[in-house]
């Protein structure tokens, strides 16, 4: 692969209208970005890898009437401060919700994606009283049966193992994220080239290639032997709606079928035409899916 300069970006890039500020919660230095009526209806968005609250980048510059958009970068993403733990899951779902209590939210709506989707699922299965409904794009659910597990594995050993064993210098001095985010793409009219390097370019700063690597190294030397020991057997009551693009070569969507949910309310949207990156690629369904989900949480 081409070797780059190494340059990080160094500033957000720019989002017409938002506020910025940082705020500190289990000793993380929180990245958040706000749109919308500082007293609206608070939506707190989780993006994943390899990307930051830039995902979020249309509903935060267009926040649908009465919202409160909020979307933190999470530890060691974006423009926070690093981790002070391996990125655990359940680590970082704490920290989100000590980032919650911060902010003096209650009960929010909460949206999620690719790993933020995964943490999101742990803050919901914790703490359900804090959420009206759960607005999940391209994430497996908690329940998903081993056999369709192991029928779709070499998905993640395409390109996790890397990340978690040699992700720093492939993050920092490559081009495999701008070549992997490339790949994920279906609409590329709708994900341009400027939007892949803002993502891809913030990964050569050190904090960021570290939390990269710790996602995926303690997901397999950890979470995947704990999940196989224990699987999920608690149940979901509040509302939560799956959207999926089922180009996706990530995530299979059979990872996210409604039939195998636990849960009271859920579910499953298929969005053809649209690959794992579905806010990036299909701002306009997660806008509308947000704007029914709020109006049936009121």
């Amino acid at each position: 692969m081409p070797v780059t300069d190494g340059t990080a970006v160094s500033e957000p890039p720019v989002i017409p209208g938002v506020r910025r500020s940082f705020i500190t919660a289990r000793d993380v230095r929180f990245h958040v970005t706000e749109a919308g009526p500082v007293d609206g209806r608070p939506v707190v968005l989780l993006h994943g890898w390899p990307e930051h609250h830039y995902a979020y980048r249309h509903l935060l510059a267009d926040p649908p009437d009465g919202l409160r958009i909020i979307a933190p970068d999470l530890p060691g993403y974006g423009w926070s401060g690093p981790a002070p733990h391996r990125w655990a899951k359940e680590d970082v779902a704490s920290d989100v919700l000590a980032l919650l209590d911060a902010l003096g939210l209650g009960r929010v709506l909460l949206v999620g994606h690719d790993w933020g989707g995964y943490v999101g699922y742990r803050m919901v299965l914790r703490e359900p009283e804090r959420f009206d409904g759960y607005l999940v794009l391209n994430m497996a659910h908690p329940w998903v049966p081993v056999p369709t597990v192991l029928r779709h594995l070499w998905r993640f050993l395409t390109y996790q193992p890397l990340v978690a064993t040699v992700g720093v210098p492939l993050q920092q001095r490559t081009k495999f994220l701008e070549r992997l985010i490339g790949a994920a793409i279906t609409d590329h009219g709708a994900f341009d080239r400027e939007a892949v390097r803002i993502f891809a370019d913030r990964f050569r700063d050190p904090v960021c290639a570290r939390a990269a690597t710790d996602t995926y190294r303690t997901f397999w030397l950890r979470e995947v032997p704990d999940a196989a020991r224990n699987p999920e057997r608690r149940r979901i009551t509040i509302p939560i709606r799956a959207v999926f693009g089922v180009e996706d070569v990530a995530v299979h969507p059979s990872l996210a079928a409604a039939d195998t949910a636990k849960a009271d309310d859920y579910t499953f949207e298929p969005v053809t035409g649209c690959g794992h990156f579905v806010a990036d690629e299909r701002p306009d369904i997660i806008r509308a899916r947000l704007i029914e989900l709020a109006a049936a949480t009121k």
